[in-house]
Order: structure tokens, then C-alpha cells, then sequence
């Protein structure tokens, strides 16, 4: 049966089926037992499967994660969280040098299934340190699979297939999303990981958005549609692999695309797109690929990350341009 409910609230239960479903998964973090985490992400789940599979860890990203990789090397399947996106960097080292790369470094004789959960992005007040978008950062790594959820029916399904996954996956949780509800059916048949899924359907150009710019795309579309113009609005959901295969067919259709992230466009996830989709649909383009995000610039404090973050106005500008070509 199908149950609306909050983007927050569809991982906890998708934590609670992978911890009663496989005895070897394990959760761990900072706060992530006793307080639930600064989220409440993880509720109520230390006290129904107990301390060993539920734990609270020292402040220390580095060791978080390397004691994931210990326990993946015999044979467990941890799920650790990274508290706010801007703590990561002191497990980077782990994360790239370790776990990205042991599965080559044997030859491909060692598996490390690790999934790093990744609070990330704006939009709710925070201060410094707590609003970034790293993505590309960790796009950028081979051996790395990363993905984000838009919505509650996305964020339950692509955890338990992450955690199923024998491969270290990001799992990139947008923050101001949290509390935004969805039909969850947990009978459902998930799609693949990785594949892309158009969410509105339009003529005129391709908004192609992930996580938490979605629903900015979506709003985007309506108000388009209000002015004549019809949008189609692909939600990625994969950041690597990315499946290129749905983004070109829905390009050749409209002729445009506009890709819009919360991180700073300078070396983004939409500069890939853009030259990957320039080569791949550069017959069919009726404009230039053009890319909203970020500035080049520190994430400001938080009175000014409206400025700073894309809105329904930056984003129907690049529209705007990319149909007057």
C-alpha cells in the first residue's frame, strides 16, 4: 500500500527495511543513534536494532569512513553519514584514495559495498560549512557511484538499491527537500539506479535538473506554460554514471537544453553535460547549452543564499535565452 510521506522520512524506512532485511548492514555516524541525527534521518532505528548495528561515532569523518572500509573488507555492508556536507573533507582522503579505488587495486577481487549518506545543499538557514554542493568534487573520481533523490518515492527505492550495490556509492540527500512528501509505495518495482526519468513532458526545450533543483525545474515549467512555452523537465537522479542515453533523446526532441544545479556552474556536473550533449545531439541543437547554478564564490551566509542559490527567475532567464536563439 502506498503511504505519502516525507523525503526524510521515506530513507528512515528504507534504512529500517535494508537493517531487517541483511544482518551485515550497519549504521554509523555522528548523533546517528541515540538523537536520530540532526535530521532525524535515522529515528528511532539505535533503539530497535540496538548499539552493535546502530552507531554513534566520535566527531571524526576520516575515521568514519575508514572504519566503513574495514568492516566492507569483512563483509559487512555499512551506511555512514557524513553530518553536513561541508564535514566530508576530512574523510576525502578515505573516500578517494581508499575506497574508490581498492576494487581496481585488486584486480577486482575486493568489493567494498560503502554507502556515504551526504546531507547537502541550501535552503535552509544554515551557517557556514553546512550548505555546500560537492558532487563534482566526487563525480570526478572513477570507482565512485553518485546519486540523488528528488523525492520520497526516489529517495526510498535509490537507498536500498545503494545499499545493495557492490560498489561505494554517495548518496547525496538534498537537505531542503527533507520534509517535502510523496506517494511511497514500497511494493513498487524500482527502475535502474541510474536511469534518468522525465517528470513533465515538452516540446520547446529540456530542463535537466537533480535533487533539490528538480522541483525549481518543475515550478520553472508551470510558469513557462503560463506564457506559451512547454518545458520538459528530466530529472537525472544519477550523477555518475549519468545516463546521457535519456538526456539525448529527450534533446533531440526539444533542440535546447538548460541544466540547473545548486553548485557552482565554474566546473560543475552541467559542464560535463553541456560538452557531452554538444558532441551527441550537435545536428539536432537549436541553441547553445546553457548552465544555472552557483556563483564561483564561497556559499554566503545564509541572508543572502537566496541570491546566491538558482531560483524560478535565474532559471526561466536561461529559458528565455535559450529560446531566443
Amino acid at each position: 500500500m502506498a503511504e505519502k510521506m516525507a523525503l526524510a522520512k521515506a530513507i528512515n524506512e528504507s534504512l529500517r527495511k535494508a537493517l531487517e532485511s541483511d544482518p551485515k548492514v550497519l549504521l554509523m555516524g555522528e548523533d546517528v543513534g541515540k538523537l536520530g541525527g540532526v535530521f532525524r534521518v535515522t529515528d528511532g532505528l539505535q533503539k530497535d536494532f540496538g548499539e552493535e548495528r546502530v552507531i554513534d561515532t566520535p566527531l571524526a569523518e576520516s575515521g568514519i569512513v575508514g572504519t566503513a572500509i574495514g568492516l566492507a573488507l569483512r563483509g559487512y555492508r555499512p551506511v555512514v553519514e557524513i553530518q553536513f556536507d561541508g564535514f566530508v573533507f576530512p574523510a576525502y582522503d578515505q573516500i578517494v584514495t581508499q575506497l574508490a579505488k581498492m576494487h581496481a587495486r585488486s584486480l577486482g577481487t575486493v568489493k567494498l559495498p560503502v554507502v556515504v549518506r551526504i546531507p547537502y545543499g541550501g535552503g535552509i538557514g544554515a551557517v557556514e560549512h553546512h550548505s555546500e554542493s560537492p558532487e563534482a568534487l566526487f563525480a570526478h573520481v572513477a570507482g565512485l557511484k553518485i546519486v540523488s533523490p528528488s523525492n520520497a518515492s526516489d529517495a526510498y527505492w535509490m537507498m536500498q538499491q545503494a545499499i545493495q550495490s557492490d560498489d561505494p556509492v554517495i548518496f547525496f540527500e538534498p537537505k531542503r527537500r527533507y520534509w517535502d512528501k510523496a506517494e511511497v509505495d514500497p511494493e513498487a518495482i524500482p527502475g535502474p539506479l541510474h536511469k534518468a526519468r522525465v517528470v513533465r513532458e515538452g516540446t520547446d526545450l529540456t530542463l535537466a535538473a537533480y535533487g533539490p533543483m528538480v522541483k525549481v525545474c518543475q515550478e520553472v515549467a508551470a510558469a513557462a506554460q503560463e506564457e506559451g512555452k512547454s518545458l520538459e523537465v528530466l530529472d537525472l537522479r544519477s550523477v555518475s554514471p549519468l545516463d546521457f542515453d535519456t538526456l539525448q533523446t529527450s534533446v533531440e526532441k526539444t533542440r535546447r537544453l538548460v541544466v540547473v544545479h545548486e553548485a557552482p556552474v565554474f566546473f560543475g556536473s552541467g559542464a560535463e553535460i553541456a560538452a557531452r550533449i554538444t558532441e551527441r545531439c550537435f545536428y539536432h541543437l537549436e541553441a547553445p547549452v546553457l548552465r544555472v547554478g552557483g556563483y564561483h564564490a564561497p556559499y554566503p551566509p545564509a541572508r543572502l543564499e537566496e541570491e546566491y542559490l538558482p531560483g524560478l527567475d535565474r532559471v526561466l532567464d536561461a529559458v528565455d535565452r535559450a529560446l531566443a536563439y
